[in-house]
Order: C-alpha cells, then sequence, then structure tokens
C-alpha cells in the first residue's frame, strides 16, 4: 500500500504532467496495478483496521427482537432479558445504536391558536446580566414571561428567585397585568409548577390552590420538545436580542420599569411577523374569550409562624429582620411578599422591612433597637425590698370583718 506523498505524486504525474502510466511506473519504480488504482482513486490512502468483534454481536439478534415488540424498552431491562452478564457500558451503546431503526418519527401538525384559550409560560435568565441588589453585591434573577397564543401579547416581569412563591407572585402579576385568566396555561418542568416522578406529573400543592382560585387549566410539556412552546420561547429571543442590548439597570425595579416602558411602546405595538398583525389588533379579542379575574386572588406569599426568642430577629432566605421586642417569647407570624417582609402578632404588626435580595445580611428597625435598649433599661431598675415601710394589716381585721371573730 502506497502513502499519501506517493499518491499524490503519482496523481501529479499524470494530470498535471501527462505521463502515461508505463512512464509513471519507470519514474517510481510502483507497479502498474498500484499506480493504476491511485489514479481512478480521488481521495488519499488510509489504513482501516478491520473492527474487533464485539462481545454484544450475539446478543444481537435477541435485542432487535425486544426492541421490535418494545421500542423504547430500557437498556437494563434488555440486559435482564438476555441474560447479559458483562459491563452495562457497552451493551448500552448498542442499544442506542439500534434503538432509532424501531422508533416511529414523531411528527407534529401546525397549532390553530384560538381567542382565550391558551397562555405559554416560561422562565427566562437574560444572558449575562447580573442585576444590583444592594450592599455591593448582584444576583442573576430570572424573568417570568406570558404569551396569549391568539394575540401573542408579551407580559414579563423579573422576579427575585426561582422559589415558588416568587415565580406565582410573578404569574400573579402578569395576569393582573393582562386584566384576565386564559383557559389554560402551558408549562415546562418549572420545579414551582410540577415535578415528575417517574412518569407521573405531581402538581405542587402551592399551585394547585393557585390554578384553583383561578379557575384556570394547566398543560405541563414532558422534556425534549421546546417546540411546543415556540410562542414564548420566541418572545425570549425577542427580548433577548431586542430590548437588551445597550441596557443598563440600577435594580430589579428600574429592570421592570424599563421592561415595561418598552412592551408599551415598541414589543406589543409592532407587527407581528408570523402573524401579520400588531398584537394591540388582536388583544381585545384575546382578552374577552379569557376567564375574569376572581374577586379573592390566590394567596401566593410565603408564611411562616415561629416563637420569637429572646434575639429578635427573624431569618427570611439568608436576612435576619428585626421584630419589636414586645413580642419576645410570642408566637410569630412572617410573610414574605416580592418586595416586603412582614411579621405579625396575633393581629398585631410587630415588624414590616423592604425585602433585602443581598445575601446574608442583618436588617434592623431604629425603633425596635431604641425599644430593646428602653427594656435593658426597665430591666436594671433596683426592685423594692421587703422592709420598704407598707402598712401590712392584722389578720384579726378580717376575721371582724367576716363576723367570725
Amino acid at each position: 500500500m502506497i502513502d499519501v506523498e506517493q499518491w499524490a505524486e503519482v496523481r501529479r504525474l499524470h494530470f498535471a504532467e501527462g505521463m502515461a502510466i508505463k512512464a509513471i511506473v519507470r519514474a517510481t519504480g510502483l507497479s502498474r496495478n498500484t499506480v493504476r488504482a491511485a489514479i481512478r482513486s480521488a481521495s488519499p490512502p488510509k489504513y482501516e483496521r478491520e473492527a474487533a468483534g464485539s462481545a454484544v454481536d450475539a446478543f444481537e439478534p435477541q435485542i432487535r427482537q425486544l426492541l421490535k415488540a418494545t421500542p423504547d424498552m430500557p437498556a437494563t431491562v434488555i440486559a435482564e432479558r438476555i441474560g447479559w452478564s458483562r459491563g452495562m457500558t457497552v451493551l448500552r451503546d448498542r442499544v442506542r445504536e439500534l434503538r432509532p431503526a424501531y422508533l416511529l418519527p414523531e411528527g407534529y401538525g401546525r397549532t390553530v391558536y384560538r381567542e382565550g384559550e391558551l397562555a405559554q409560560w416560561d422562565l427566562w435568565f437574560p444572558e449575562d446580566l447580573k442585576v444590583p441588589v444592594g450592599f455591593g453585591q448582584t444576583a442573576v434573577l430570572p424573568v417570568i414571561v406570558g404569551v396569549p397564543c391568539y394575540s401573542r401579547w408579551i407580559t414579563a416581569r423579573m422576579i427575585p428567585s426561582k422559589d415558588k412563591h416568587d415565580v406565582l407572585g410573578g404569574h400573579l402579576w402578569c395576569l393582573r397585568d393582562l386584566g384576565r385568566v386564559p383557559r389554560k396555561g402551558v408549562y415546562d418542568g418549572e420545579p414551582a409548577i410540577s415535578v415528575r416522578r417517574g412518569r407521573k406529573l405531581v402538581y405542587t400543592q402551592e399551585y394547585l390552590a393557585f390554578r384553583g382560585t383561578l379557575g384556570m387549566g394547566s398543560i405541563v410539556l414532558a422534556k425534549g420538545h421546546p417546540e411546543r412552546k415556540g410562542v414564548v420561547e420566541r418572545a425570549n429571543g425577542y427580548l433577548e436580542t431586542s430590548f437588551m442590548p445597550g441596557r443598563s439597570f440600577g435594580s430589579i425595579d428600574d429592570f421592570n420599569t424599563q421592561l415595561g416602558l418598552w412592551l408599551e411602546d415598541r414589543a406589543n405595538v409592532r407587527v407581528h411577523a408570523g402573524l401579520r398583525q400588531r398584537p394591540s389588533e388582536r388583544i381585545d379579542a384575546d382578552l374577552a374569550a379569557m376567564l375574569p379575574l376572581p374577586p379573592v386572588p390566590p394567596d401566593v406569599d410565603w408564611t411562616h409562624t415561629v416563637r420569637l426568642g429572646a434575639d429578635h430577629w427573624v431569618r427570611v432566605d439568608t436576612n435576619d429582620y428585626s421584630v419589636h421586642p414586645g413580642a419576645i417569647g410570642r408566637k410569630v407570624t412572617i410573610r414574605r411578599t416580592a418586595d416586603q417582609v412582614v411579621v405579625t402578632c396575633g393581629r398585631d404588626e410587630v415588624a414590616r422591612h423592604d425585602r433585602v435580595l443581598a445575601k446574608h445580611q442583618t436588617i434592623t428597625d431604629p425603633a425596635h433597637d431604641a425599644a430593646r435598649k428602653a427594656r435593658a433599661q426597665l430591666l436594671e431598675l433596683p426592685v423594692a425590698g421587703p422592709d420598704t415601710g407598707v402598712e401590712q394589716r392584722d389578720l384579726a381585721d378580717y376575721d371582724r370583718l367576716l363576723g367570725v371573730a
């Protein structure tokens, strides 16, 4: 077998120099058949070693039979059925190679969206954006994006975290922004909405309460099918390429203010490339077919009840918030909203703070600090002793009063 250099030389002599095969044989010392083969070959020669046999080869007919009957059978089950006793890696590789031949390709029809029927929801994380959150810190914060499928109207809001209460709080804000409730929401595998245990879909209790109060249905898509949620995915891409470039943000509120103005002035009044209409021209018909918001909105706040210790601060996320020391020793209820932390003791409010998104901070209300110092001074006052000059009545007086003397 000739090497690449000889192959290139033979072809040069024949095609560039116009030499005949006999002349090339005399010039190179190669055999006539080798020269002919080099001239006919359009690709350089390479050594290909014949593949060695695999231990799986003897089991391949059985594997094919099992896959023909059950194309999605796991490799572990196949190993059990064929009596495989060797390493699983080589078997998994062969099953992965053979399985596509037995799976029917899944096709999708074109979806026609009706007014008020569906809205798609997703969490979008702006690329390379870290928002200042105070105390010299920054954070990567999610944006919940909702798009009613008929009108393609975009509603969105940056939220403090991926915690289920924050996600549902942002969801509720977007629905209030719309003013109506789509009949069904479409989601992917967001843990705030649902989790999958094996093949079973389990909704979170918080989302069930949220959905039930609104009277809204839901569809949760399986993994690996982002095209099924393409309406909101394209909206995320539009936000990334048309809203984000050249902008800077001083806080989460600044981001939401700029986003709200851009959605109102640009995104929802442009001519949509797919619809050839403006979302603002279709939103009225979309809203008319949606459900009304309930008179009592769902409770999406995080709450926790704890007995307040002598150290009168409560922990929320990673931060400590002061509480009025008058509640020490009593049970208090902590309520965390999107922007505040409120503590109540019975019906009395004993603390209210702006929520801090920075990590590991201690937030103290000056009034609580002053009340603690006043209590400490009160405890330091001297206590009256037994010889204080207070008159003590003779017990015989009570006997005479009761007529028993």
